[in-house]
């Protein structure tokens, strides 16, 4: 049995989820694939190339490549404030954020917010993000902020004038050959299941599992987009290819090599415009990613990450959070997977 096999199998005997799916390769050549397990623990039916795995935040750096996409038309630039584009935001304390900040996560707007459980509806859920008070001036710390991402889909619809799916799809999606991709799912019983949620009273399949995403209602800039193993694996190779996809150019050479730039290494935590670092200390990506690699984790239990000085990548989708969130595991099975996944393609 192949490693990244035997590592998902023995992780699905622990009951870290119930289903797995897994790429490694290059622009040109993959090296592993496979999928494995249920589509929930209580279901017969395997997940299969069909499979709609809940990329959850995966999203961010989607809608950041579309952002970027508006920038190299003009539509936008990355010192474009909030209230540039935002008029409610005129004279709050997040006016003067540029959109350079939101993708990088320094804009010191608080993230992890609970808002879907005082607020009931779309309206009241962006006035309670209008309300949140900074956890310090923009620029200062890297802050993982999913509300920012939130404030960045609005951003770029209302500098396109289109709706986030319609830019995803028209940007990003289609040029990058994901052909199945997209915010919900045509036919839930194709979903992959996430979790027995308490606050929904239910298994949550065919819908998205991010609370905040339900209130929203529509498309969000941080979390919604479904996506299948050949999707990821398309994203995957469009990046190795430095923004060339299976159907057309999702970025320029300029636009990719900006994107995947280091901007925060004076802090903490190192983030590029849209994606995560391989950070010093415990970073998810494992101990065999390039310096220079980045990626990104979504909470339902899915990751991409590649290593753009050896072309590489390895994409993860599980739903590690089925039944329940609380479970750490994935955390190691995820390092241990991206381990072996770059062994593959450096040998």
């Amino acid at each position: 049995m192949p490693v990244i096999e035997e590592l998902l199998t023995e992780a699905r005997r622990r009951r870290v989820f119930s289903a797995a799916a897994w790429s490694v390769g290059t622009a040109e050549q993959t090296y592993s694939r496979g999928l494995l397990g249920t589509t929930a623990w209580s279901s017969e039916f395997p997940v299969t190339e069909d499979s709609r795995w809940d990329l959850a935040s995966v999203t961010k750096p989607v809608v950041a490549m579309a952002v970027l996409s508006l920038v190299e038309d003009g539509v936008l630039t990355l010192d474009d404030t909030i209230a540039d584009h935002l008029p409610s935001y005129a004279g709050t304390d997040k006016a003067g954020i540029r959109i350079g900040d939101l993708l990088t996560h320094t804009s010191g707007i608080p993230g992890q917010q609970p808002l879907y459980r005082w607020a009931r509806t779309r309206d009241d859920l962006l006035a309670a993000i209008r309300a949140l008070p900074l956890l310090g001036p923009p620029g200062a710390q890297v802050a993982y902020s999913s509300q920012g991402f939130i404030l960045l889909g609005l951003i770029a619809e209302a500098a396109a004038e289109a709706t986030l799916d319609v830019l995803v799809a028209e940007r990003v999606t289609r040029p990058a050959g994901m052909t199945s991709a997209g915010f919900g799912v045509p036919d839930p019983e194709l979903a992959v299941a996430t979790e027995d949620d308490p606050w929904r009273g239910r298994v949550v399949q065919g819908e998205v599992h991010d609370e905040n995403a339900v209130v929203l209602g529509a498309p969000a800039g941080h979390a919604g987009l479904f996506g299948t193993l050949g999707d990821l694996e398309a994203l995957g190779r469009t990046l190795c290819a430095r923004g060339c996809g299976a159907a057309g150019r999702v970025l320029s050479d300029a636009g990719h090599a900006a994107m995947i730039e280091p901007r925060t290494d004076h802090l903490t935590l190192r983030r590029t415009l849209g994606w995560q670092g391989v950070d010093p200390v415990d970073s998810v990506a494992g101990d065999l990613i390039g310096a220079r690699g980045y990626g990104h984790l979504g909470f339902t239990g899915t990751s991409v990450w590649v290593d753009p000085d050896r072309g590489s990548y390895v994409v993860l989708l599980t739903n590690r959070v089925h039944p329940t969130r609380q479970n750490p595991a994935i955390g190691r099975v995820r390092r241990a997977v991206n381990n072996a996944g770059f062994a593959l393609t450096s040998r």
